[in-house]
């Protein structure tokens, strides 16, 4: 490898692995490439401008402010109330409600942290309640978030639609399948736990009480019927669904429901700007280090070599989604997407993967990652909201995390799972 490939790729894992923020380091990376290469220094300011400079950027704060929004306004609790008078009364009905509510939050808010954080702060005191161990509550409510990078409309989605230059509609309906069936399996967990411990039933919900629950709902069920009918209407991109979700938020909040405050307004803001400003400056300063990597053809090279060493197409998707786990696991899902993206993308067309398709393998094993020890952040959210230890919530979310790693197989292995929902002529 040439001087600058040594600097982007060691160099780049050294700093990382001490413990320097993946914005930095990647800046920090660059800036010693540009200095071995005798590149001009404004090389990167340029990059960094460039790589901010695109407008489906915008999609991301806004998605990350519209579930602060509706978590703020109230909405999460609409849905936890309905979805508790529907299930309620079933062997795990408790822990089923936090999976269903997250389902239709992570049509709200695009973002595994924000539905982790607004369903368990709900859930989790709920189902301690009413007998279930605190360990496979918090377990429950972080593997739930997982869905949020899943259905759309994803921010997950949107940064490999960026980096990977495909469709971000196409790409939202390519998780729909896997999503579900993520969700699927947890809610028979939720029934496997609750008759293995003997949790007591909840009554059940009178027709009454289901008819009331949608009709103080019915807003915050209709914010996915807004957002993606606008979306696959063909009225508005999924950028400005993501701004319309936002004022949609906004005014059932301050004028419907009541309970957002102009005075929380501000921190609101200022929330959702701290976590989309982390997301942004990892992909604006990436910008230069995917040219610089196109440049050196680190990508192609790997992708060479695999071709050469396991050629089977199911062994190298194997390899990496293996890979792909185990960086998951220790590493930020957005730099693992953004960093990597233009070697996984010259893997996928080597061997022939269908561009979808890849992209939900991908967004997949990033949602998994959001919950995987040791460094999931939905684990962290879980850790705060139940007061637990990281080493106990890891124990009991290993049976959902094997129950995403067979989603993640079928994914992989059967197309149709990612593109059942594609548009007819693509």
């Amino acid at each position: 490898m040439t001087a600058i490939a040594w600097c982007l790729t060691a160099g780049f894992g050294a700093l990382v692995t001490l413990g320097v923020p993946f914005a930095i380091a990647i800046a920090l990376v660059i800036t010693a490439a540009l200095i071995v290469a005798d590149i001009e220094p404004a090389f990167l300011a340029q990059s960094i401008i460039s790589g901010s400079q695109q407008f489906s950027l915008l999609a991301i704060p806004l998605f990350m402010l519209a579930g602060e929004l509706m978590s703020a306004g109230g909405l999460s609790r609409r849905l936890v109330d309905f979805a508790s008078t529907l299930v309620q009364h079933l062997r795990g009905g408790l822990a089923m409600v936090t999976v269903l509510a997250a389902l239709v939050f992570s049509a709200i808010s695009g973002s595994a942290p924000a539905t982790t954080a607004a369903i368990g702060a709900i859930m989790i005191p709920a189902m301690v309640q009413a007998g279930y161990d605190k360990g496979f509550a918090a377990s429950i409510a972080v593997s739930a978030g997982v869905l949020g990078p899943l259905i759309p409309p994803s921010i997950a989605f949107v940064i490999w639609g960026i980096v990977a230059e495909q469709s971000i509609g196409r790409l939202f309906l390519s998780g729909i399948v896997p999503g579900l069936l993520i969700a699927a399996g947890l809610l028979v967990i939720c029934w496997g736990h609750a008759k293995r411990n003997d949790v007591p039933r909840l009554p059940r919900a009178s027709a009454g009480q289901v008819a009331r629950a949608f009709a103080d709902g019915r807003w915050a069920l209709a914010s996915p019927l807004v957002v993606l009918g606008g979306i696959y209407g063909g009225i508005f991109t999924p950028t400005e669904a993501a701004a319309v979700s936002c004022l949609y938020a906004i005014i059932i909040g301050l004028f419907v429901e009541r309970k957002l405050a102009l005075r929380a307004l501000p921190g609101i803001f200022v929330r959702a700007m701290r976590t989309s400003a982390i997301v942004c400056a990892i992909i604006a300063v990436s910008a230069g280090f995917g040219i610089l990597v196109a440049q050196e053809q680190i990508a192609i090279r790997f992708a060479t070599w695999m071709a050469q060493t396991i050629g089977e197409k199911w062994a190298a998707l194997a390899t990496l989604n293996i890979a792909f786990f185990l960086l998951a696991a220790v590493m930020d899902e957005i730099a693992i997407m953004v960093i990597l993206g233009p070697m996984l993308i010259a893997i996928a067309n080597r061997f022939g993967v269908d561009p979808i398709h890849f992209g939900a393998i991908i967004v997949t094993n990033v949602s998994i990652g959001m919950a995987a020890p040791p460094i999931g952040y939905c684990l962290f959210i879980g850790m705060a909201i139940s007061g637990l230890s990281l080493a106990r919530i890891s124990r009991a979310i290993w049976p959902q995390i094997l129950w995403m790693l067979v989603v993640l197989f079928l994914t992989t292995y059967v197309p149709s799972f990612a593109l059942m929902f594609q548009p007819a002529g693509r």
